[in-house]
């Protein structure tokens, strides 16, 4: 998104050195600063409005919000603890509600905004043994698409559609790796797929990006699915 000339706010709950490298390399990229972070935990209400107040603040407005924290769960009915449940739909789910709420007003402002939640194919292929990933996602696009016409009712320029990807080559499928080893591991996750390969991060980068830009401006309560073809499959 910054290549393509946007300001960035990058936050996250992990290494903010690893975190603070990645701006540094964009900011080197474009000559200027163009990428702040700071960490974040997506399930604290209080922390989410103080960040985005910083977002807004340091990059002059904020007119898109990308809702990308989530985390994989394994488990069926039998073994699935409350605390796993609940840990996963705050982290994959209410955390998209609060971050849009608020980040609604800060959207309103730039508008025409735009909303972008990542979701997963997972919320359209059942897997037993994936029983709270497999709701939580399918509950992001059932939210998704109340957003995107609560907004529409009130005449709010705020569109808001979510990305579904099959695997993608990221930290999510690490334990898979780690398990199996790179072969493996990688026929493993592409069975399914008609495309034979994994998603790479740029293959879901460039969808956010479209639904950022004007070329979606009437797009929203859209599902964009990136899978290489496994879900007619």
């Amino acid at each position: 998104m910054a290549e393509h000339g946007a300001k960035v706010f990058l936050t996250d709950n992990g290494d903010a050195s690893t975190l603070a490298g990645l701006a540094d390399e964009i900011n080197a990229g474009r000559g200027e600063q163009v990428a702040w972070t700071a960490a974040q935990d997506v399930r604290d209400e209080a922390r989410w409005q103080v960040l985005l107040g910083e977002a807004a603040e340091a990059m002059g407005g904020l007119s898109v919000l990308v809702n990308n924290a989530g985390v994989g769960s394994r488990g069926g009915l039998a073994s699935i603890d409350q605390h796993e449940w609940r840990r996963v739909m705050e982290i994959n789910v209410e955390s998209i509600m609060l971050g849009s709420k608020h980040a609604l007003p800060y959207l309103t402002a730039a508008q025409p905004a735009s909303i972008i939640n990542i979701s997963s194919v997972a919320a359209f292929r059942v897997d037993p043994d994936l029983i709270a990933y497999n709701t939580s996602k399918a509950a992001v696009a059932m939210l998704t698409k109340s957003i995107a016409i609560d907004f529409t009712r009130n005449r709010v320029d705020v569109r808001c559609n979510s990305v579904h990807p099959a695997y993608v080559r990221t930290g999510i499928v690490a334990q898979v790796f780690q398990q199996l080893g790179d072969e493996a591991a990688t026929r493993a996750l592409t069975r399914d797929i008609p495309m034979g390969r994994l998603g790479e991060p740029d293959d879901i980068a460039y969808a956010v990006l479209y639904l950022a830009s004007d070329e979606s401006r009437f797009v929203t309560a859209s599902e964009l699915v990136v899978d290489g073809g496994l879900c007619p499959a």
